[in-house]
């Protein structure tokens, strides 16, 4: 075999498996080198993908040319739009997926990759020369060579597991830790640092009084995570949901001094959005329950994840636990929970293409970064994957903004602010989140995506149609107007206020107790446009009927994100000797000189970095 490649990707997991894709369908010579090929795309925690903002992530992936979406399609056992009852701002896609079905759905996906070769091994030294990353050994000896490397291993980085006082090395359960790799690359001055996540307890279905649980159904109406592939196939299940009382909670309490993550045992900082229940009595002494979720593993498998009950508690103390609560009193387990803790690389270190800022050719993706989620790491991934693609071919990076995706708030994030603890993407940290809808993904980004080679002709093609439908449903309700006694009485009928003088339909649309689908059962020409003979009709209504409800909004949001855009514009770059400009503040300087923003923009983001500092450095461009 011949080990010359264009790109190298280390680790197989959500972050690897969307980089390596991305890079080989850019047409880039591409190696996966994972430790366990039958573990590809392992879903470690929860078996779910999306979420509040994560689903929103994968949209934008999908509409880039990647795969998350498409194989949770496939793969779905259960499907949700949450937040319906709020704007689409922040509707988010959510699906349990079959955690087996999954791992081989990617595994098809990578086998049927043009350009793309896996290679089962563990890497064990990065090789450098003059700054630039140029190849790797694996701990078989094997020598790759690279014009790209990207690393995304995960929580393997000398990692280690905890439960109760015991400590094992590991990657991950049953799986081993890799040692030298953080050493070989922090030799040449990249900083790491230690994180901790952890993961719930693994229940046997069979032992389960199911009727003593609120069952949670699913969704089946037309959503769904790609914007192309097909829509769920597999068979659809419920999850459960119950609650801890006083005695689960008494039961937890009597096990803290043997707990890691109080005894000192662990020293490295956990998710501070999804924290161990352990953590939760600590943190919320007065709360008497707290909300646990049964979900499903799988299409046929007993095994179930419980939701809300991460853990590193003595698995004794876990167990007796869980059987004080009424439908878990029989309860068997798999396996108990366990925390992890794991090396990261300050992502300040990085460019917002995701290259390393101290050695050329080393780009970064997913946990290593610092971010918790498999939404995150397939955002990462994809962007990763593209640049390095890109930097073989000596072309200009992707940089994704702010106000085009999820993608580039955590990526300028990250960046630009750094970590202190594991970061999780939400909706309220995107300043523009009606721009950043999960319904337009693909009008942000495809477009962007087939210009630089990745979405393929059938992807954009497929855009344009679509497009093409919205505009035009748009455009009919823009022009048509309608009178008061032609609609008075269906008005009312809907609850909403009778018209006075004649309207146009996008103004009826835009009252929140009218949806297009009300409208085309009242006007039959609006009815005959929305029923279009094309694919996805329902989806495409939406969007139309979300551009129409909300424009005032993504207006004025438009206006605010071009203004930014002028200090994107103003590059700032090693202009400037922050250390002898006495006109900042202390704080100031200090992260000016640290993370050296690229634009103003940047620097306005960098927490320390007051109005009053960029008003300074203004001033002195002008000069």
């Amino acid at each position: 075999m011949n080990f010359k490649y264009d790109v190298i990707v280390i680790g197989g997991g959500h972050a690897g498996c969307e980089a390596a894709t991305a890079a080989a369908n850019m047409g880039a010579k591409t190696c996966l080198i994972t430790m366990d090929m039958n573990k590809i795309a392992q879903m470690s925690c929860n078996p779910a993908i999306g979420g509040i903002a994560k689903g929103q992530i994968v949209r934008e992936v999908d509409a880039l040319g990647g795969q998350m979406a498409k194989v949770t399609d496939a793969t779905a056992i259960q499907f949700r739009m949450l937040n319906r009852s709020k704007g689409p701002a922040v509707w988010s896609p959510r699906a349990q997926c079959d955690r087996g079905k999954f791992i081989w759905q990617w595994r098809t996906v990578i086998d049927n990759t043009p350009n793309l070769d896996v290679w089962q091994d563990q890497a064990d030294e990065l090789i450098v020369e003059k700054n630039e990353a140029i190849g790797i050994k694996t701990v078989w000896g094997v020598e790759f060579r690279a014009k790209s490397i990207i690393v995304t291993a995960g929580t393997f980085l000398n990692g280690l597991m905890h439960i109760g006082r015991h400590k094992l090395a590991g990657g991950r359960t049953a799986e081993p830790a890799v040692y030298h790799f953080t050493e070989s690359i922090t030799r040449w001055g990249v900083t790491s640092g230690r994180m901790k996540t952890g993961t719930p307890v693994r229940i046997d279905g069979r032992t389960v009084h199911f009727d003593e649980m609120e069952v949670q159904q699913g969704e089946t109406d037309f959503h769904q995570f790609s914007f192309m592939g097909e829509h769920r196939k597999l068979k659809q299940l419920p999850c459960w949901t119950c609650y801890t009382n006083k005695e689960v909670h008494e039961t937890l309490k009597s096990g803290l001094a043997d707990s890691p993550l109080f005894n000192g045992q662990i020293q490295s900082i956990g998710p501070r959005y999804c924290p161990s229940i352990e953590t939760k009595l600590v943190t919320f002494p007065d709360k008497n329950q707290h909300p646990l979720f049964l979900e499903p593993e799988g299409e046929t498998t007993k095994e179930m994840y419980l939701n809300g009950f991460s853990s590193s508690l003595p698995m004794e103390v876990q167990l007796e636990a869980l059987r004080k609560i009424p439908a878990l009193r029989d309860v068997k387990i798999y396996r108990p929970g366990y925390a992890i803790e794991y090396d990261y690389f300050d992502p300040t270190q990085l460019k917002h293409s995701l290259e390393s800022k101290i050695i050329k050719g080393l780009f970064f993706a997913g946990q290593v970064n610092g971010t918790t989620g498999y939404e995150e790491a397939g955002g990462q991934g994809t962007v990763a994957g593209i640049n390095a693609a890109l930097n073989c071919a000596g072309s200009e990076p992707l940089i994704m903004h702010r106000d085009e995706s999820y993608i580039g708030v955590l990526i300028d994030d990250l960046v630009t602010k750094g970590v202190d603890e594991p970061y999780r993407m939400f909706t309220s940290r995107a300043e523009y989140r009606i721009l950043l809808r999960q319904d337009d993904a693909d009008a942000r980004l495809t477009e962007k995506s087939y210009n630089i080679g990745l979405a393929k002709k059938d992807r954009f093609d497929w855009w344009n149609e679509k497009k093409e439908a919205i505009d035009k449903i748009e455009e009919f309700c823009k022009n048509t107007s309608v009178k008061p006694k032609e609609i008075n009485s269906a008005l009312e009928a809907l609850g909403t206020a009778p018209l006075r003088e004649g309207t146009k339909l996008v103004d009826l649309i835009s009252r929140p107790q009218i949806s297009i689908d009300d409208l085309s059962e009242i006007i039959p020409e609006l009815k005959e446009i929305i029923n279009i003979p094309i694919n996805r009709k329902e989806e495409i209504t939406e969007a139309a009927e979300v551009k129409m409800k909300y424009r005032g909004y993504i207006e004025r949001e438009k206006i605010i994100a071009d203004k930014m855009h002028r200090l994107e514009d103003i590059k700032i770059k090693d202009r400037f000797n922050y250390s002898e400009m006495q006109q900042l503040s202390t704080e100031a300087r200090q992260k000016l000189e640290k993370i050296n923003p690229d634009t103003l923009a940047q620097a306005s983001r960098i927490s320390g970095v007051s109005p009053s500092d960029i008003n300074v450095m203004l001033i002195l461009l002008g000069r």
